[in-house]
């Protein structure tokens, strides 16, 4: 759960030994061991040699991952499942206990990267529960493997050679190259590409130490978020009440207005008062649709925890969680009963949206920016208030048209 960069900058190291081979993938162990080979070959080219080469000679298929990778439904549940589940009142107190007993280093910290305690700390809690479970899969076998499947291959093969790089360099022992069963290391689940370009060596041990070294972890997390665009001294997300009907097509991440313009619709703070009218940019949050929970997000969410975590129903629970910890009372259910789609029946919308040419990407339950886009694009085709949140009434009447 880990930010995702693997655009441009990964392409070149994209495990290409042939045009054939970089194509082809597997869902079975056949044909692992050629790929494998061809991982090995390409390894050396780029330079990984020595103790850092030989990682590769135990590794298999592993099963167990593909079972892991096929059984995550977690994102499928609502804001108020996944955050009422993530977001408890043990991390929140932990987080803040941790912030005091570490704040030399937070502060020196929000001093070079612009980034604050609580949304460090809130990935911290959410990823490894502040590195009490930073995972024992082997790293190195876990990317080879996913590598080689064919369900997001391009995820995983740029990450098995700056995986190599890691023990070459001396980041990390080959025995302690183990974590998350998907290829993440340390305590906020760096991918290898992201640890060997943004992770620091905050205590000068001269180790970049994301398992072990709290410092390092801290400052580690921040860059990563300032490399994604964190804006110092920005707010993130802040909780919102709704007093009446909005233009609900205007409730879209794609779509800022300044809190001027949202004030004149109707949206108040949480607490009922009035936001500030000024000219800060902000996108309306709806992760339920219009009755459920609302935010404003701003910049730092639309861009740093995005890039993250692709997932909305995870981003929104680390912004949220981070201002948690930072003071925020919890949040709201919302105007009315929301009456949450099934995953089946999430399922079954996006089969129907993708038969009718929309690119809601895998039918797999979770509503991403695909199937919200789609739902919107419905909604406003049948006269329904265009939130873009696939409701289990929305659901219904779709399928039934």
């Amino acid at each position: 759960m880990r930010m995702k960069t693997y655009a441009a900058a990964l392409a070149a190291t994209m495990l290409a030994t042939s045009v054939a081979q970089a194509a082809s993938c597997g869902n079975t162990a056949q044909g692992f061991s050629g790929f494998l080979a061809g991982v090995k070959k390409q390894a050396a080219k780029e330079g990984v040699n020595g103790q850092a080469l030989a990682q590769l000679d135990t590794v298999q298929y592993d099963p167990a991952i593909i079972k892991r990778d096929r059984a995550q439904n977690v994102f499928a549940q609502s804001f108020l499942q996944f955050s009422g589940r993530m977001a408890t009142d043990g991390r929140i107190t932990k987080g803040r206990a941790l912030i005091a007993q570490n704040k030399a280093t937070f502060d020196a910290v929000q001093q070079k990267y612009g980034v604050p305690a609580p949304v460090i700390t809130a990935f911290w809690a959410l990823e490894t529960d502040f590195g009490a479970d930073i995972g024992h899969s082997p790293t190195i076998q876990a990317l080879v493997t996913l590598g080689w499947d064919c369900r997001r291959p391009e995820k995983f093969r740029p990450q098995i050679i700056p995986a190599l790089k890691l023990v070459q360099n001396g980041d990390l022992s080959p025995e302690e190259m183990q974590g998350a069963w998907a290829g993440e290391i340390g305590q906020t689940q760096f991918m290898a590409y992201d640890y060997n370009e943004s992770a620091v060596d905050f205590d000068g041990d001269g180790r970049r130490n994301l398992r072990d070294s709290i410092p390092d972890v801290i400052a580690s997390t921040a860059n990563l978020l300032k490399k994604g665009g964190w804006q110092a001294g920005q707010p993130w997300l802040q909780e919102v009440k709704l007093t009446g009907e909005l233009p609900w097509d205007q409730a879209d991440l794609a779509i800022q207005h300044t809190r001027a313009e949202w004030a004149k619709w109707g949206v108040m703070a949480a607490s009922g008062k009035a936001i500030k009218a000024d000219a800060m940019p902000a996108a309306l949050l709806l992760p339920m649709g219009k009755d459920g929970p609302a935010f404003l997000a701003y910049p730092n969410f639309t861009t740093a925890y995005l890039k993250w975590n692709e997932s909305l129903v995870y981003s929104t629970t680390a912004a949220y969680l981070a201002t948690r910890i930072a003071g925020a009372p919890k949040v709201s259910n919302g105007r009315a009963v929301v009456n949450v789609a099934s995953y089946q029946e999430v399922v079954a919308l996006q089969n129907k949206l993708a038969s009718l040419g929309y690119d809601v990407g895998k039918s797999d339950g979770k509503i991403g920016a695909g199937t919200r886009a789609a739902v919107k694009a419905e909604q406003i085709k049948m006269n329904w208030p265009a939130d873009s949140y696939p409701s289990k009434e929305f659901i219904a009447q779709f399928l039934g048209q």
